[in-house]
């Protein structure tokens, strides 16, 4: 094509210039007008937490500093519309052409769908290209032409496929294209704003993001981590993990160039006979294919961000205990390690997958908490929120996969503290109150004598709780829930002659128009915490202080709440789970056709006394955040709500997407 062909390049979560399809198009074609639209309400349930949001702000300027020095400025536009931004865009620049990479969530297919189809009207060529992906979704499936829900035949099927050798090269210049649009600042984008900045600053000490860093940290990680990754990636205070996960889900890497570079390395190995070496490579390709099969699921079953994949998980019993929720979030559950990774999680934004998987597990199976809620805190919180994985590791914890655990494993965290941090220096570290305690009772220090509690300054309910739950009483209260659950599946078969079992949402299956009831708890006012769902109908149950003992009445009180909160319906927390934050950026609630309410400042017993003597600043802190969002509420009476909404979605899955893909 001649130079004076003009292209829009449409930066999203794509943010490199090496290996990056659509740029190296635009490059050969001519002029470039490179764009990222910031469109909050079209983020809806998934607008980014405060971390997230500082990646992609430090991530934009990298990005932009990169493009100038080829010739082109990266034009940031804050709207309403991702559609009409772009259309302005084009009308300003008399652009020929519109390209950008595949997004796999459903917001961005439907998205995509609706973009393609009114340039298609005006006449504008679209293409859209595969830079986040090994293999695209519809290239892999069964030999019945069906999707796969097991990752390891899925993964099997994937590395016999050819991967694409070729990684694009960064252009050596730029073209650029001329044109007058509403472009805004950095800061005009509003994705950090004053009272976020000094809690910011202080993950620029931690993290460099930007493309160029990425290859960094990549290199370092392949040359000084990669051969011990088999041997020290469960050891939580080991460094051989990667770190490349945000990198990763904004598009600063190229996932193809992370493979390639640990698959060299595992040929490099094999040749010399390192069995050490060959298995840490392996197990890291493994991790990355696990990325894949997570895009791969939320493609072909786009409804899995609120139902499991598996069918009679619909039928669990889910408990509504906000309190129990509250504490899992402010790491007071009296379970060293998994309040150790919840603490870190809210300081720093990040917490190494094994400690996911382990304050997971605790959240799903001791406290029986809808696993919907704690997949929204993590992507409210962490650093890498990428809502496909996000997904993935929720629906496998609890269940939900055909692959996943079993839904009847309760794991210890007692057990796996002294597995994955045996000399306890990952609880001391976040958890100062038990800095003095020794190792071997720091991962169960209910059970430690009065003369060591006493010596290492520990008074259990005072400076640091005791036990939210008994693991007795949390493993008979697991068992009754999954006999309700299958009693209630049993009564529903019986019911309906045309019961099919194992996937609740085929392609096939997807109706005419979708209303997701992503119900949001939020108040626009405050940013400083993740909120707690709301589940109507639910009555408050009294929480004990002390710790619950394994005895028979117990036993059925626990029981009791199961039952309970059966009968109130809460199968449909699958349906009505809500947002637990919103950024103080989204002053403005928009208008809903669904009614909101959220659980008013009660009475109820607080789960625990409040920490004194050894209670770290930051839990001070943040007990103070939460008690002025609680005050907010109680002033105001209703918090403001949200809806969204996903138009015709049905059409992205009949006719496939790789057929709109250009």
């Amino acid at each position: 094509m001649g130079s004076g062909f003009k292209t829009i390049m449409w930066f999203r979560r794509d943010l490199r210039i090496e290996d990056n399809p659509p740029l190296a198009s635009a490059a050969r074609d001519g002029h470039v007008f490179a764009v990222f639209i910031w469109c909050p309400q079209e983020e809806g349930q998934f607008y980014p937490g405060r971390v997230s949001r500082w990646w992609l702000k430090q991530s934009l300027i990298h990005l932009d500093m990169s493009l100038r020095s080829l010739g082109v400025e990266l034009k940031l536009i804050k709207t309403q519309s991702t559609i009409s931004a772009l259309l302005e865009c084009i009308n300003s620049v008399g652009a020929n052409k519109l390209v950008f990479n595949h997004l796999y969530d459903p917001i961005s297919i439907v998205r995509d769908h609706d973009i393609k189809e009114k340039m298609g009207e005006l006449g504008v060529s679209v293409q859209s290209y595969n830079g986040d992906l090994l293999h695209e979704p519809w290239e892999i499936y069964d030999d019945n032409g069906h999707a796969m829900t097991n990752f390891d035949m899925y993964w099997k099927k994937c590395l016999g496929l050819q991967n694409e050798q070729f990684i694009h090269l960064p252009p050596i210049r730029l073209l650029p294209a001329e044109g007058l649009v509403n472009q805004c600042t950095i800061e005009e984008l509003g994705l950090e704003n004053e009272s976020e900045k000094s809690s910011n600053a202080l993950l620029g000490r931690g993290w460099s993001p930007g493309w160029s860093n990425a290859d960094k940290v990549l290199n370092e990680f392949v040359e000084k981590h990669l051969l011990d990754y088999s041997k020290e990636r469960h050891k939580v205070n080991k460094t051989s993990r990667s770190f490349l996960s945000p990198y990763l889900h904004f598009g600063e890497l190229s996932v193809r160039k992370v493979y390639h570079a640990v698959h060299i390395k595992r040929i490099h190995w094999a040749e010399e006979k390192n069995t050490t070496g060959e298995e840490s490579a392996a197990l890291y390709l493994r991790s990355i294919g696990l990325r894949e099969y997570a895009r791969y699921i939320c493609f072909n079953f786009p409804y899995t961000n609120e139902r499991s994949l598996v069918g009679n998980l619909k039928f669990f019993p889910w408990n509504s205990d906000q309190a129990h929720f509250k504490a899992w979030r402010q790491g007071r559950t009296g379970y060293p390690l998994v309040d150790a990774g919840m603490r870190e999680l809210w300081a720093t934004g990040w917490i190494h997958n094994r400690i996911r998987v382990i304050v997971s597990s605790f959240f799903v199976k001791f406290l029986i908490l809808p696993w919907q809620w704690g997949m929204k805190y993590f992507w409210d919180t962490l650093l890498d929120a990428d809502l496909e994985c996000d997904i993935l590791g929720w629906q496998y914890i609890s269940g939900s996969l055909p692959d996943g655990h079993e839904l009847e494993r309760l794991d210890s965290p007692q057990v796996q503290g002294f597995k994955y941090d045996p000399e306890g220096e990952y609880v001391r570290q976040w958890i100062p109150e038990l800095a003095r305690m020794p190792a071997d009772w720091i991962h169960h220090p209910w059970d430690a004598p009065d003369n060591v509690l006493k010596s290492a300054g520990i008074e259990l309910g005072q400076n640091y709780p005791k036990p939210i739950v008994d693991i007795d009483i949390a493993r008979d209260r697991l068992t009754e829930a999954i006999l309700i659950m299958r009693g209630n599946e049993a009564a529903a078969r019986a019911a309906d002659c045309n019961w099919t079992d194992e996937v609740v949402c085929e392609n096939t299956d997807v109706s005419e128009e979708i209303v997701l009831n992503l119900k949001s708890t939020c108040p626009t006012t405050s940013s400083h915490d993740q909120r707690v769902p709301s589940i109507q109908k639910i009555k408050n149950v009294e929480l004990k202080k002390k710790r619950p003992n394994p005895v028979e009445d117990e036993r059925k009180l626990q029981v009791q709440k199961v039952q309970q909160v059966n009968e109130h319906d809460l199968s449909g927390v699958v349906d009505e789970w809500s947002s637990t934050a919103e950024s103080s950026t989204k002053r403005k609630a928009t208008s809903s056709i669904i009614s909101y309410s959220v659980p008013q400042k009660s009475n109820e017993t607080e789960i625990e006394p409040t920490l004194q003597g050894h209670e770290c600043s930051f839990l001070q802190q943040r007990g103070k955040e939460e008690k002025d969002i609680e005050e907010t509420s109680s002033k105001s009476g209703v918090w403001p709500s949200r809806f969204l909404k996903f138009p015709s979605i049905h059409v992205h899955y009949q006719l496939g997407y790789h057929k709109l893909a250009g």
